[in-house]
């Protein structure tokens, strides 16, 4: 590895890297629960760390620049996808303007989704780097929209701490909207159709999860949901992340679908903005309706000035003041 820009977090990071122990201590990211420590084998990471330079053509010659904090996985991960593949590292600061003009060309850098907007806004920014890899968080159809039209090859990653980042690849403007393995992965699905990871080159070999899913084939899927946000309304399921689809055209603004309890229906579906400025709540019912069955229509409409955030800006979603 070539490192030509470090953060303290990162510097920590690599002197645990080449201590005697053969894990790393890693936080999640707590957007699906209270945020908790694991430890991840290192061997684990080199594969991982394998698999994406592999997939994405990393090597010697490559310059990855990494705006994300070492304190979480994806931040690591691009120093280990250094380490292995000898590339030129730059791990900067992070922010939500990071600062890119210093660099002539980037084979791969990996932001969140609020990092997108500052990048998009100087138009070289794209010319000059080769693999946009998004992750940490849901991309907004409006967003996915502005990252398309830009022209340049932009990625969205599905994975978790767990599996030592992202284990599949989904590339922006592709039509069926399909997330595709990394070398040495495979997929299946249980009886409620949540994906499962497989793969004997790490070792955890098979690791479940909440995901529900659309699986096309062993090494491919749509992603629709997690099982944990499922709505019960009468015995009709509905997977709040399908609905926001539905009607992420109608806002311009952070929104999420809940289920709360209802005496009639078990639970209901409610919606929740934010936003400091007044929303005209009537008119956007009436082009909900347009856009949802009747089951899927959201009970209560509440404006909220702001939502609570994981560290990593990941919307916690919950029912507010419960």
């Amino acid at each position: 590895m070539k490192l030509i820009e470090s953060t303290p977090l990162a510097d920590r990071f690599i002197e645990q890297w080449n201590d005697s122990n053969d894990y790393i201590i890693a936080n999640t990211s707590g957007s699906t629960g209270k945020p908790k420590e694991i430890k991840l084998l290192k061997s684990d990471m080199i594969e991982s760390a394998h698999a994406t330079c592999r997939f994405f053509n990393i090597d010697g010659r490559s310059i990855l620049v990494s705006p994300l904090s070492a304190d979480y996985i994806a931040g690591k991960m691009m120093i280990v996808r250094a380490i292995v593949s000898d590339a030129t590292l730059a791990m900067i600061k992070p922010t939500n303007r990071p600062d890119l003009n210093r660099f002539d060309r980037i084979d791969l850098l990996p932001v969140v989704p609020s990092q997108v907007d500052d990048i998009l806004s100087n138009p070289t920014n794209i010319t000059r780097i080769k693999h946009l890899l998004v992750g940490g968080g849901k991309i907004d159809e409006s967003l996915e929209q502005r990252i398309i039209s830009s022209g340049g090859d932009a990625w969205a990653s599905y994975g978790m701490t767990e599996t030592c980042s992202h284990v599949a690849v989904r590339r922006l403007g592709d039509s069926d909207s399909c997330y595709r393995a990394l070398p040495g992965i495979t997929f299946s699905v249980d009886s409620d159709n949540c994906l499962a990871i497989k793969s004997d080159n790490f070792s955890w070999k098979t690791l479940q999860t909440n995901d529900i899913v659309e699986l096309f084939d062993n090494q491919s899927f749509r992603w629709l949901g997690r099982r944990d946000n499922i709505i019960n309304s009468g015995g009709i399921k509905i997977i709040p992340e399908v609905v926001e689809q539905k009607i992420s055209h109608l806002l311009d603004v952070p929104f999420y679908i809940v289920g709360r309890p209802d005496p009639k229906w078990g639970e209901a579906v409610m919606l929740y903005i934010e936003s400091e400025q007044p929303i005209d709540v009537f008119t956007l019912t009436e082009k909900i309706a347009q856009s949802l069955s009747p089951y899927e229509r959201p009970k209560e409409i509440r404006v909220v000035k702001r939502f609570e955030r994981t560290s990593s800006n990941k919307i916690k979603r919950k029912i507010i003041g419960s």
